[in-house]
């Protein structure tokens, strides 16, 4: 009697963990879910021209605004230059304006022939040399405006200031970066497909991002919506950083979620969950 209840114990011990595993492990055919991250576009922010770093304005951590003013050089040599090609466009148009004049009451004098062939073309060439200074000035002030401008950095885009690399007084050269700015769009997920799911997903379908954090209003991990945005055409190998079901040597297609309702939680290399409906 006892041998039969060990066994009969033992039977069940078996077949109910076979239930649970199975039970657990048993794949919701209606919902495809990916393990990812989370992926910012990042900007490197520089002057153009080189110079001496006068004002450095916004922080790490600072959100700015598409256009805002983010930090500028000493531009006196650049306006000098700059104010000088002016003085020069002013002066080298009262000069040109001149020998026009002169050039255009000579002309009937030199085709009648009472001034000299020579004078008038000494004429002609004076007219023609002052008004290609001019020209030449007036391009040079296109590109000392250029470079006066350029003394200041602004924002590119809508972003949060993640690094402050330069600070007033540094002498830097062109492109040299200040700071490293995340755009707040786009942002999207980075995940991986296997190969015998990728049939079941297209373009467009529609996506659950979880993350791991729990809202305290809710109780629930954050969710937000996205939609499949790219699907890779080339198979590789699943990177070791990304968490799947299968195993990491299986091949796999690289997928990109983009997300509809960002907010600020959303940060770059974040792990999140994707389910993708694939029926109903």
């Amino acid at each position: 009697m006892k041998k039969a209840l060990i066994i009969f114990g033992l039977l069940l011990i078996i077949f109910g963990g076979i239930y649970i595993f199975n039970h657990r492990h048993k794949k919701n055919l209606n919902e495809l879910t990916l393990f990812g991250n989370i992926e910012i576009r990042q900007v490197d922010l520089s002057f153009r021209v080189e110079g001496k770093i006068k004002k450095m304005i916004v922080e790490e951590g600072d959100y700015v605004k598409k256009g805002e003013l983010l930090g500028y050089l000493d531009d006196t040599n650049y306006k000098s230059t700059y104010e000088k090609n002016m003085a020069d466009i002013q002066a080298l148009t009262a000069i040109s304006a001149n020998t026009k004049s002169q050039y255009e009451r000579n002309i009937p004098l030199c085709k009648d022939g009472t001034t000299s062939k020579q004078e008038c073309d000494s004429l002609k060439n004076s007219k023609d040399s002052t008004k290609a200074s001019l020209d030449a000035s007036i391009a040079s002030s296109k590109g000392a405006k250029k470079n006066l401008d350029d003394t200041r950095v602004y924002a590119p885009d809508n972003g949060i200031i993640m690094t402050r690399i330069q600070e007033p007084g540094a002498v830097v050269e062109p492109s040299q970066p200040i700071y490293t700015m995340a755009k707040t769009e786009p942002v999207w997920v980075r995940a991986y497909i296997p190969e015998p799911n990728l049939a079941n997903v297209k373009y467009g379908m529609k996506a659950k991002v979880l993350t791991d954090t729990i809202n305290p209003q809710t109780g629930t991990p954050r969710e937000y919506t996205g939609w499949v945005g790219y699907i890779s055409p080339v198979a590789e190998f699943t990177p070791k950083t990304v968490q799947t079901e299968d195993l990491r040597t299986d091949l796999v297609y690289r997928i990109r979620i983009y997300v509809y309702d960002i907010d600020e939680y959303l940060r770059q290399g974040m792990p999140v969950t994707v389910k993708i409906k694939l029926k109903g």
